[in-house]
């Protein structure tokens, strides 16, 4: 068994389409991990069962916890009413984490979990200004600005998924219409196709990339970014031919001098990305977690 180095992190990543943990190095390596489908109900059981067995197998004791989860959600009461996993509402995830694992524990949007782990690790080193989207069963994104991630007034910025890029488009789970995950989804995709992503049809490969380069084309010109890092099942799933799609679009409707240049790549991190995102969340607040209350 690895031995871990230095510090280590407990994390954990809740999708609508599966629950992961992983115990993650302190050099962002991931020493163990394991995941389950996301079931309809009793989903905290199943997370709880599988965060401990992860626990179980770790070469050391984790310092602390990060949990990457779909949004929305409240960081002051650290509860999250995620659009994918309905049956949770205002549930205090953070809380009932730290309950199981006795580990001090942060949470947030898993897309921008992923920006934080692609800035630490993978296709954002060295990067101040940059996108992360994540195409999976929702679509997330965060946003990287002079080194910053950006947080929002509640905690809540980045979610380029409820952007809308089809007025007048179907409904979102959102409540809205025409956003950009009501196309571009796991979710989405197979309502619409009958068929999992993963054997969707070549039009629906391109107009996805074709949706998400028409989105960051005005996330570029509203925060001056050069790099678009995208992730996820669906996405990296779809491969070049979505990626190629979505640079075409790109090109063609980010036409403002600054934004000459801006690229979008795959996520560095690949499959991984969600988790080594959610330890570099616990990573990020490990000084803050270890100050004593009061």
């Amino acid at each position: 068994m690895v031995d871990c180095v230095s510090s280590c992190y407990l994390a954990i990543d809740v999708g609508g389409a599966k629950l992961a943990a992983a115990i993650v190095a302190d050099t962002g390596e991931v020493l163990v991990r394991d995941r389950v489908s996301t079931p309809a109900r009793e989903v905290w059981p199943a997370l709880s069962r599988l965060v401990l067995r992860v626990m179980a197998a770790a070469p050391s004791t984790p310092v602390s916890a990060g949990v990457g989860c779909g949004g929305p959600m409240n960081p002051v009461g650290r509860t999250v009413s995620p659009l994918h996993v309905p049956s949770w509402k205002d549930f205090p995830l953070a809380g009932e984490v730290e309950a199981l694992t006795q580990l001090p524990t942060v949470i947030d949007n898993n897309a921008k979990a992923v920006a934080l782990g692609e800035a630490w690790c993978g296709a954002a080193v060295g990067v101040r200004d940059f996108v992360v989207v994540v195409l999976g069963a929702g679509v997330g994104g965060g946003i990287v600005s002079g080194g910053k991630l950006l947080e929002g007034r509640l905690g809540n910025a980045g979610h380029i998924g409820h952007m809308v890029v089809e007025p007048d488009g179907r409904r979102c789970p959102c409540g809205g219409a025409g956003c950009l995950e009501a196309y571009c989804s796991g979710q989405a995709i197979e309502e619409e196709t009958g068929r999992p992503p993963q054997r969707a049809p070549q039009a629906i490969v391109e107009r996805t990339g074709l949706l998400v380069g028409r989105a960051l084309a005005s996330v570029g010109a509203i925060c001056d970014l050069k790099l678009a890092v995208v992730g996820g099942s669906v996405a990296l799933g779809f491969g070049e031919p979505f990626f190629a799609a979505a640079q075409s679009e790109l090109d063609q409707r980010a036409r403002l001098g600054f934004l000459t240049g801006f690229k979008v790549v795959p996520a560095g991190l690949g499959q991984l990305a969600p988790l080594v995102g959610a330890a570099a969340l616990a990573r990020r607040a490990a000084p803050r977690l270890a100050e004593p209350a009061g």
